[in-house]
């Protein structure tokens, strides 16, 4: 790592945490208000059929082209740009990383669905019993996968933010979770995405090959 690389790899683990400190406070201001924000967001989704529609679209088809969007990036920069790929590389351990985090809470604080106890028609149906709400682990991977993204294409960066945004709110929307839920996930992905980056890509660039590192 060059003297210019570190204070560039500091700046970016700054505006993340700086990102994932304003979810969480977002968050638990939700929770204070969990139940009015959730009837509120699901009864006005509701009430339009384009809201409803947009929202079952962002809930699974836009966080398929999240996954999508890096998996190209990927492949792209394997033969493009070998930096960029062990960026997604290492990123991509990130996500997987924050999935067993997001699995690993869910089982210790076994919050339930807000559609379970609060009686709202929703745009998609209920998930069962024992499929907990907290975190949600759509905007986990949202969060993940776009945050994977973003250190690896810096200037798409409101794409990849906005898309993984939609996909947590939505969430909320299509009656899922609560607002807290979606927000902490989105925490929960950045977090981990560029923590497991920020240790694991250097370890990657070190200990491989150089033909795979720097590329043929």
């Amino acid at each position: 790592m060059n003297s210019e690389s570190v204070p560039r790899t500091r700046l970016k683990l700054s505006t993340s945490f700086n990102v994932v400190l304003c979810l969480v406070v977002l968050a638990l201001i939700s929770f204070a208000f969990k139940d009015q924000l959730y009837t509120a967001i699901d009864t006005t989704v509701q009430s339009s059929a384009v809201l409803s529609a947009l929202a079952v679209f962002c809930s699974e088809p836009l966080l398929v082209l999240l996954v999508l969007s890096a998996a190209g990036i990927a492949a792209w920069s394997w033969f493009k740009d070998r930096s960029i790929f062990w960026t997604i590389a290492a990123s991509g351990m990130g996500v997987v990383a924050a999935y067993v985090v997001s699995t690993v809470l869910k089982l210790l604080v076994t919050e339930q669905r807000p559609c379970q106890s609060i009686h709202v028609a929703t745009a998609l149906a209920c998930p069962p019993a024992g499929d907990w709400s907290w975190p949600s682990n759509h905007s986990v991977i949202a969060g993940a996968f776009a945050t994977a993204c973003i250190l690896a294409l810096p200037k798409l960066r409101w794409y990849f933010a906005s898309a993984a945004a939609l996909v947590a709110l939505s969430r909320v929307g299509v009656g899922a979770h609560y607002l807290h839920d979606a927000l902490t996930g989105l925490a929960v992905g950045i977090l981990v995405v560029v923590i497991s980056t920020a240790v694991v890509r250097p370890l990657l660039v070190k200990y491989l090959p150089s033909k795979f590192v720097l590329g043929a």
